[in-house]
């Protein structure tokens, strides 16, 4: 009876599977058509097939399979944003994203709890837990966004690599509040940084050893005897990176990102490929990555609570119309503008307050929130499925108008 009951279960979400398989490819057709970023159609094809309409597809926020999904995919993403980037343009702005990716986390989170506090009218500390689950930007969305969106290139590079770099910032600074919301200690502006520089460095050394080890692998002169297999070497430098820096506690997503860039910079670490060799694994990357923005993104749609959301509908509206037309410009040109090494253009500036999608890591530490029965969590999650909604749908669907209007879209021909 348990093997059935065990097949019956594996069925059901092989046909789920399935269903998310078929309408993510429909959708991502649709999106091309109508020339706006995948995960905008995916994130509404969720919201429809999800049980809050159609039903089609409820796979629930703290399953196996969704956390499976959310880690590995999100991971993924993120080590073809860490491929994409240069280390000649990292070499030029790496002042703006370090400061980004740490004050602008301190701003963001400031501002928004500000905006909590006189909107919700909920306690300092709600509103300021509130502010540091949406300050950091979500890589997830961010990468694909730009991989779809050709933007000049050190300002497309610029705010990937923050996103991938401000998500150990913003858990810290999550975790760092609700401890002093459930009385389990005060805030502690040096055990705070500590952590990051630590969370940071382990990640950092964790990703470019790995990346080092397979771009040696698949790529040097004498060692390349896993060449043929570099597509495989990827899947399993993702996850390795990922566990390690996750084990040692520091962060998972920088190690797979910081890999992304070793595997993605070969030529500059003094190894060769050859094209057919780059062109193989370029596919396979891309065509991992397009199957991982698919599942998801539709189940953060098929996850997103509308009653939830209706409870605090307005006022939560309001915090996120400050957080993205205040917060976001005011974290830019006082992280960003200082960097003179940069030389950034109004604007560039300009562009990159608009580019802060929200998306899986804010809901994820949303959803951790409501699971610790944190104080103030459920209004927390409604207001950061605004957040989502409103980021992906307005900003991602407007990001190549808006670079087409500042003259930073890159010719594609």
């Amino acid at each position: 009876m348990e093997s059935s009951a065990s097949m019956d279960i594996a069925k059901h979400t092989l046909l789920l599977f399935g269903i998310i398989l078929g309408l993510g490819t429909f959708s991502g057709l649709i999106a091309r058509l109508v020339r706006i970023p995948d995960v905008v159609v995916f994130l509404l094809v969720g919201m429809l097939i999800g049980p809050g309409a159609l039903g089609l597809v409820d796979i629930r926020s703290d399953s196996t399979v969704n956390q499976l999904i959310l880690i590995f995919g999100s991971s993924y993403i993120l080590f073809d944003g860490g491929a994409s980037i240069r280390l000649r343009v990292l070499k030029e702005v790496w002042v703006t994203v370090v400061v980004l990716a740490t004050i602008g986390v301190l701003v963001t989170a400031a501002i928004t709890g500000a905006a909590a506090y006189y909107f919700l009218g909920v306690p300092v500390i709600v509103a300021l837990l509130l502010g540091a689950v949406l300050a950091s930007t979500d890589p997830a969305t961010l990468v694909p966004v730009f991989k779809q969106v050709k933007i000049r290139e050190r300002v497309a590079q610029t705010v990937m690599t923050e996103s991938a770099f401000n998500d150990a910032m913003g858990a810290i600074v999550t975790f760092t509040v609700l401890g002093v919301a459930m009385g389990a200690g005060e805030f502690s502006a040096a055990d705070a940084l500590i952590d990051l520089l630590k969370q940071s460095f382990l990640g950092i050394v964790i990703g470019g050893v790995l990346g080092y080890l397979a771009a040696v692998l698949i790529a040097h002169e004498k060692f390349d005897f896993l060449a043929e297999f570099a597509p495989v070497v990827t899947l399993m430098a993702v996850i390795g990176a990922y566990m390690s820096a996750d084990g040692l506690h520091s962060s998972g997503f920088m190690a797979v990102f910081v890999f992304g860039i070793m595997l993605g910079n070969v030529e500059s670490l003094g190894f060769t490929r050859s094209s057919a060799e780059s062109h193989q694994l370029e596919d396979f990357v891309m065509t991992t990555a397009l199957i991982m923005r698919m599942f998801i993104f539709i189940l953060l749609g098929t996850q997103v609570d509308f009653a939830l959301m209706n409870q605090y509908l307005w006022a939560g509206v309001a915090v996120v119309v400050v957080f993205m037309l205040v917060a976001r410009p005011v974290t830019v040109f006082v992280c960003a503008w200082p960097d003179r090494r940069a030389k950034w253009s109004f604007k560039e500036l300009l562009f990159m307050c608009w580019t802060r999608e929200t998306g899986v890591i804010p809901g994820a530490l949303a959803g951790m929130l409501v699971g610790m029965k944190a104080p103030g969590a459920q209004i927390i999650a409604s207001v950061t499925f605004i957040a989502i909604l409103m980021t992906i749908l307005i900003q991602a669907t407007t990001t190549k108008w808006l670079a087409k209007k500042l003259d930073l879209l890159v010719d594609e021909h």
